[in-house]
């Protein structure tokens, strides 16, 4: 049965979206068979890997309203071993669906991925950049949260929140749930600054750092463009090379 990892930070621009997006075609590359769930409205991971956003029939949306099942909102992508359950800005009115809901909070998604779990090794779930019900949703329905921290101070303040917010969902919503790892993104090993957070961060997270650390990369930038994952724009990228020795990584915790 599939694992469900969600890539959570209520930070945008932390490298969330790319990470999970270049984790689930890393996966797909290594040969497991991984689906990508976009829940962040702005639509970011469906775009990411090649899929126009105006021209969806079912979104995660509909999957949360009942108004489909799961495998009728899955798609192929062109990327091996690699489907998606995409989003668009519709998504935004399911934080108002949702709202007053508590015994059905994470219920609905659950169900609908528990219905295609067999199917897959691994369910990635890109987090929208807040923490709100569509966040809880997401958290209640995961077996594992991956945190995508840039080597920023400001970030390192947002982790104790986050940190928090896991814990009072698997409390309350998800006993399963657990903190699979941190993940630094943003890394320049040439500033002390970097060498400073990845200090701090060895102090109080050792056990929950991976050792794997993606850097700034302009290929890495370029790529979404593209509608692509970065191995697929050009895999002699460096950051190509991180995103699969982070699969590789993840494959050894989850």
């Amino acid at each position: 049965m599939g694992r469900i990892l969600v890539f959570a930070n209520q930070k945008g621009g932390v490298g969330k979206t790319t990470s999970a997006v270049n984790t689930a075609a890393s996966l797909g590359i290594l040969g497991y068979r991984t689906l990508l769930v976009d829940m962040d409205p702005q639509g970011s991971a469906t775009g990411g890997v090649g899929v126009a956003k105006k021209s969806l029939r079912y979104t995660v949306r509909d999957l949360l309203a009942g108004g489909c099942r799961a495998k009728e909102a899955i798609l192929a992508t062109s990327f091996q071993n690699l489907s998606l359950i995409p989003a668009n800005a519709t998504l935004a009115g399911a934080e108002f669906d949702l709202l007053g809901v508590e015994e059905g909070v994470g219920a609905a998604l659950a169900e609908a991925l528990g219905s295609v779990r067999s199917g897959y090794d691994y369910i990635l779930i890109n987090f929208p950049p807040s923490l709100g019900m569509l966040t809880v949703n997401a958290l209640a329905a995961s077996d594992g949260v991956i945190i995508p921290l840039p080597c920023e101070y400001y970030a390192l303040e947002g982790l104790t929140q986050l940190t928090l917010t896991v814990a009072r969902v698997k409390k309350r919503f998800n006993p399963r749930l657990v903190t699979t790892g941190i993940l630094v993104t943003m890394y320049n090993g040439r500033l002390s600054l970097s060498a400073q957070i990845m200090a701090e961060l060895e102090k109080h997270y050792r056990d929950r750092l991976f050792r794997t650390t993606i850097s700034r990369n302009v290929r890495l930038c370029e790529a979404p463009s593209f509608g692509m994952p970065v191995y697929y724009y050009d895999k002699s990228a460096k950051g190509a090379k991180e995103y699969t020795d982070f699969a590789r990584e993840l494959l050894t915790r989850a």
